[in-house]
C-alpha cells in the first residue's frame, strides 16, 4: 500500500470534494457522490464506456435522435413571426457531446444560426468537443461554461425571437435519487423562460442481464471507471487506497428500480486521507456505494416533468421500448 507524506493542512479540506469525501466516507453505509467519477481520466474512460457493446443506452439514445432530430427542433423552436424561432441548445454535463451534433445540425438546417451552450464539470471533455463542433458544424456559436450544473444554472437572457432548449441527456437524471431529481428539475424550470423547452432522455425498466451487463462489461473498463474514484481520492486529498484492495460491483435493486454500482473491500484494511487528516477503517467486504442509475417505467418521465412545471409535449422511444426521450415545454 502506497505511504504518503502527511502534507501541511490547508483551506483544501473546504472545498466540495473533501466536504463530500469526509461525509461519505464517515457515514455508517460509506457512499461517495458519482459526480467525483469526471475528473479528465473519469470523462476519458465514461467515453470509452459509451462505445462498449454491453452500454446500450448511448447507441440507443443516438438512435432515436438520428430518427426524429429534425421533428424534436421544430417543435422545440416552436414559431416566431411566422417562421422556426431562433435557437440556443444549452447541455447539461455535456462531455463530448457526440449525440447532440445530431441536434445541432438539424437546429441549423431549420433555424439558422445556433447557440450551443455545453456546461460540464470537466473543461478538457467539453474543450475536446467545442473544438469539434465548431468545425464540423458552420452555424454553431459555441459559448462553453464549466460548472456543476446541480449547483444552480447561470446562462445567458436569450432574445427577442429566440428559444432555448435544455438537454438533459443520457440518462443522467437516474444518477439522482428521486427527491434530488424531483428538486433539480424543480431548478431547471426556475431558470428558463416561457417557451423555452427541456429535452430528457431516460433509461426505462428491462431485463435484469441486460442492465447487469451495461455496468460490468467485459473488458473491465467501468470497473476502471469505478476504481479511478479511488485514485483521484489519492491524487488530490493524498489518500492512500489501495486499488487492487478493492472490486467494482454492479447489482440490481428492483425494489427501487436502480442498478448500485459499489467499490468493495476485498480485506480488512484502514486507509489514511491525509489532508483530510482522517482515518477510514474498512472490513472485509465492507463497500463503497459511488452510483445509483434509477430506470423509469413508462410515462414515470413525463410525471416527473410535470410535477416540475412543465408541459410534456412528444415523448420517443426506439423499437424495443429500452429508452425514452421525453420533450416538455416552459408555458
Amino acid at each position: 500500500m502506497t505511504t504518503f507524506a502527511l502534507p501541511h493542512i490547508s483551506a483544501q479540506i473546504e472545498t466540495p470534494i473533501a466536504a463530500a469525501v469526509r461525509e461519505g466516507l464517515s457515514a455508517h453505509s460509506k457512499r461517495l457522490p458519482a459526480w467525483l467519477f469526471y475528473d479528465d481520466e473519469g470523462s476519458r474512460l465514461f467515453d470509452q464506456i459509451t462505445g462498449l457493446p454491453e452500454y446500450y443506452l448511448t447507441r440507443t439514445e443516438r438512435a432515436i435522435f438520428a430518427a426524429h432530430c429534425a421533428e424534436i427542433v421544430a417543435q422545440a423552436a416552436g414559431q416566431y413571426a411566422n417562421k422556426p424561432a431562433r435557437l440556443r441548445v444549452a447541455e447539461l454535463g455535456a462531455g463530448s457531446a457526440d449525440k447532440t451534433r445530431l441536434l445541432l445540425n438539424a437546429a441549423v438546417d431549420l433555424c439558422g444560426p445556433v447557440v450551443y451552450e455545453p456546461v460540464d464539470v470537466s473543461a478538457s471533455a467539453m474543450e475536446e468537443a467545442c473544438e469539434r463542433i465548431d468545425r464540423e458544424i458552420p452555424g454553431v456559436r459555441v459559448a462553453p461554461l464549466v460548472a456543476d450544473y446541480t449547483e444552480g444554472l447561470d446562462l445567458a437572457p436569450t432574445h427577442p425571437g429566440e428559444r432555448r432548449m435544455v438537454l438533459y441527456i443520457g440518462s443522467s437524471i437516474g444518477n439522482f435519487e428521486p427527491r434530488e431529481a424531483a428538486r433539480l428539475l424543480d431548478d431547471l424550470r426556475a431558470a428558463l423562460e416561457p417557451g423555452d423547452s427541456i429535452l430528457l432522455g431516460v433509461d426505462l425498466r428491462k431485463d435484469e442481464p441486460t442492465l447487469l451487463a451495461a455496468y460490468n462489461d467485459a473488458a473491465g473498463v467501468t470497473a476502471s471507471f469505478n476504481l479511478n474514484l479511488l485514485a483521484r481520492l489519492n491524487r488530490e486529498l493524498a489518500a492512500d487506497f489501495d486499488l487492487e484492495s478493492f472490486a467494482h460491483r454492479a447489482v440490481w435493486n428492483p425494489e427501487h428500480s436502480r442498478i448500485e454500482m459499489h467499490l468493495e473491500s476485498l480485506i480488512p484494511q484502514q486507509v489514511q486521507l491525509a489532508s483530510l487528516d482522517l482515518e477510514i477503517s474498512f472490513a472485509a467486504g465492507e463497500s463503497i456505494h459511488t452510483e445509483n442509475s434509477y430506470k423509469y417505467a413508462p410515462g414515470q418521465p413525463e410525471s416527473m416533468l410535470e410535477q416540475a412545471g412543465f408541459t410534456p409535449q412528444s415523448t420517443w422511444t426506439d423499437d424495443r421500448a429500452w429508452f425514452a426521450v421525453c420533450l416538455a415545454r416552459v408555458q
